[in-house]
Parts: C-alpha cells; sequence; structure tokens
C-alpha cells in the first residue's frame, strides 16, 4: 500500500484512492462528493464507455437506425448524427451495447454474439484499469490536482487475480493508489437482488462463471439457446454472480488494500469525513 500507516495517510499532500466493491454502495456517490470538493475524479466505466467501447456503442446505434427509412436516408446522406450521450452518472448506453444473453424475439443476443461484447469490455476494463497512472500524471500536470480518486465498476474483481502477488493491474493500481473495499453486508445484498429483479440491467461476467450459468440454467429448464427469456436469465444469475464476486473483492482488500463498511460510506458528508474513515482503517 502506498499508505502503509495512518501518519503516512495524514502526511501525505496528494491523497491517491481507488474504491471498489458491488455497485449501490457509494463508490460514485463518494467519488462525485470528492470531485466537488476538487479532487480528480476518473471513472473506470466511462473511459470504457467513450475510449474503448464508444465505437462499438455508436456503431450499435447506427445499425438500429439503418433499419428505419428516413434514418437511413438521413444517415447515407451525413444528415444526422449519432452518439452515446454517457455520463459519470448515466451508463446506459454501455449497458445496453452489452445486452443481455437468450431470444432475440425477446431483446436478447444470441450468445455468440454475447461473449464477443462480453470480450471486448474485458479487453477495454483492463486497459482503462491499467490507463489509472497516466490519468494521475495527467490530473497533476495539466490541471494542478493533487488529490485523486479512481472509481471503479463492480467487475474489477473479474478481470484481476487477487492472490497473484504479480498480478500487472492490482500491481500497477497498488503502486499509485490505496485501494478501498466498500464491503455491503447481507441486507445491502437483499436489497441490490430486489433492485435488480426490478430492472434487470445487463452486466459484465467472468467467462467461466458465465459459461456455467449458461448451461445450467438451460438444462434446469430444458431451453435451446433461442428459447431463453434474457430477463429471466439476467435475473437468475445476479444472486450468484455476487456470491461468485464476494470473496474476489475480499482478497483484494486482504492483499492489496483496506475495507469500509458501506454503512459508513452512508454516513461521510464531505472530504473531512472521507478522510477520517480512511485514516481509521490504516495501522496505527
Amino acid at each position: 500500500m502506498i499508505y502503509k500507516t495512518r501518519a503516512d495517510w495524514t502526511a501525505a499532500t496528494r491523497k491517491r484512492v481507488l474504491v471498489f466493491g458491488m455497485s449501490g454502495l457509494g463508490k460514485t456517490y463518494v467519488s462525485a462528493m470528492l470531485r466537488e470538493r476538487a479532487w480528480f475524479h476518473y471513472s473506470i466505466d466511462y473511459r470504457i464507455g467513450t475510449r474503448y467501447m464508444g465505437e462499438y456503442i455508436a456503431d450499435n446505434f447506427k445499425r438500429e437506425a439503418m433499419k428505419v427509412p428516413l434514418l437511413r436516408e438521413l444517415l447515407l446522406t451525413d444528415s444526422v448524427y449519432i452518439a452515446s450521450n454517457i455520463t459519470f452518472e448515466n451508463l446506459a448506453p454501455l449497458s445496453t451495447y452489452l445486452g443481455k444473453p437468450g431470444s432475440p424475439a425477446r431483446g436478447g443476443l444470441p450468445f455468440d454474439e454475447y461473449t464477443h461484447r462480453q470480450n471486448q469490455h474485458r479487453v477495454a476494463e483492463t486497459s482503462a484499469l491499467l490507463d489509472t497512472g497516466h490519468f494521475i500524471n495527467r490530473a497533476d500536470e495539466i490541471y494542478r490536482i493533487g488529490n485523486f480518486i479512481c472509481d471503479t465498476g463492480g467487475s474489477i474483481c473479474e478481470v484481476v487475480d487477487p492472490n497473484d502477488p504479480n498480478d500487472p493491474i492490482m500491481t500497477h493500481l497498488s503502486k499509485n493508489l490505496l485501494m478501498v473495499w466498500i464491503e455491503g453486508s447481507d441486507a445491502h445484498t437483499e436489497e441490490l437482488v430486489r433492485r435488480f429483479d426490478r430492472a434487470p440491467k445487463p452486466m459484465y461476467y467472468q467467462p467461466e462463471f458465465l459459461e456455467r450459468k449458461w448451461v445450467e440454467y438451460r438444462v434446469q429448464r430444458g431451453l435451446k439457446e433461442d428459447e431463453v427469456d434474457p430477463d429471466d436469465f439476467v435475473r437468475w444469475t445476479y444472486r450468484q454472480a455476487l456470491e461468485h464476486r464476494q470473496p474476489r473483492y475480499r482478497a483484494m482488500a486482504q492483499n492489496w488494500g483496506i475495507t469500509v463498511k458501506a454503512e459508513e460510506v452512508a454516513l461521510v458528508r464531505d472530504e473531512k469525513d472521507f478522510r477520517s474513515l480512511v485514516e481509521s482503517k490504516l495501522p496505527a
């Protein structure tokens, strides 16, 4: 860790932190709050959706637009411009592009196309994470901002091996930032599951996990690939995905960083609160 003790953290004139954990536990809340206090906010998902997958997303919009005669004519004559309006708070264009596997008649993607997009996301997320050091330097050199918060997606644990001391992503991140896991409780998990059940959203899965669950789901229900209800599959998979990720998050925190509770993050109201919370978790 770049701050090994509370004294190191307190004395540092430039605070550099990465927050990770399940979506919905406060990563973006804390990042946005610190951004308002003049910290540089680097969003991994935003970087993925703009720098690395922006063209894929826009091309997908154009493919759909080409099915509409009026828009087809306008596109072919360069009369309209189609792009995603992705923001730190609205990542819908990225999740929409990722999609859900299953019956095309129900809005699903053929599994081969779905896994192709998953692989694109894996490459993009890896690249975005390895760009962190560049953005730390950029924040300092261009904007003269020393304090830095890296806001990661929930799938960071799927693209690293937290138990490998030589993992290239974890090595890069831990050399540049303090890794902070926002740990949720069982109650948080239940709330996330309820929220997801109401509005199931696309997400990234580790390839081996996805392949295994895709087969298990279809065998249990006796379905062919094009008979799968996409929403039902992602609902069925979601809780298992959270359970799959939890030990990976824990290993990241134990081997590379510190842990704060989601309940503690919910009480953070300003930069002073955040600094104090981090300080309390570091060794004396």
